[in-house]
């Protein structure tokens, strides 16, 4: 494995992320919903810079299941506790590949009513996208290769370590 994003670029990266986010939401409370499991770590660190009052929920989906590549097909495995209706809605979202996830996760949230939905990706690989998403707050943009860390897994392992590296022998996606 290699490391692509070390650990002091990502928090330098959060802060200036939640600067933007806390001045766009200036005086009005934001909902962070964090797509799990890949987007906590983000997400701890994301909230504990913003200077906005927040609220946090979480939705689970599946589209990778034990291998590295989307299956395309997404299911929600956890939905969110509390309603999002007139509430403004940020997805944190630890990585947007072929953009099919995200997709389909902002038309969900978007059929419930929010007053808006902005889009926070830590790691965005446009070179994969099959369809175009809109992402509000872009952390970094990465190229086509398998990534590992900062809270993103290889058959659950590596979500711990505090960068995000390449992992080499896991696959091309």
């Amino acid at each position: 494995m290699r490391t692509l994003i070390e650990e002091g670029r990502i928090k330098e990266r959060i802060k200036q992320l939640a600067a933007q986010i806390s001045s766009d939401f200036d005086g009005h409370e934001v909902l962070l919903v964090g797509v799990l499991k890949g987007a906590v770590v983000f997400m701890a660190d994301l909230v504990r810079e913003l200077k906005c009052p927040c609220t946090i929920d979480f939705m689970a989906v599946s589209s990778y299941g034990m291998s590295t590549h989307s299956s395309g097909v997404v299911r929600i495995i956890k939905d969110l506790d509390h309603s999002i209706e007139g509430k403004h809605v940020i997805l944190v979202e630890d990585i947007v590949d072929t953009g099919l996830t995200l997709d389909y996760l902002c038309g969900v949230l978007r059929s419930r009513k929010p007053a808006t939905l902005k889009v926070c990706v830590l790691l965005d690989k446009p070179s994969r996208r099959k369809i175009p998403v809109k992402v509000d707050y872009t952390g970094f943009q990465i190229p086509d290769e398998f990534v590992i860390g900062y809270g993103l897994d290889y058959q659950e392992l590596y979500r711990q370590l505090p960068y995000v590296a390449v992992l080499e022998n896991g696959g091309s996606h």
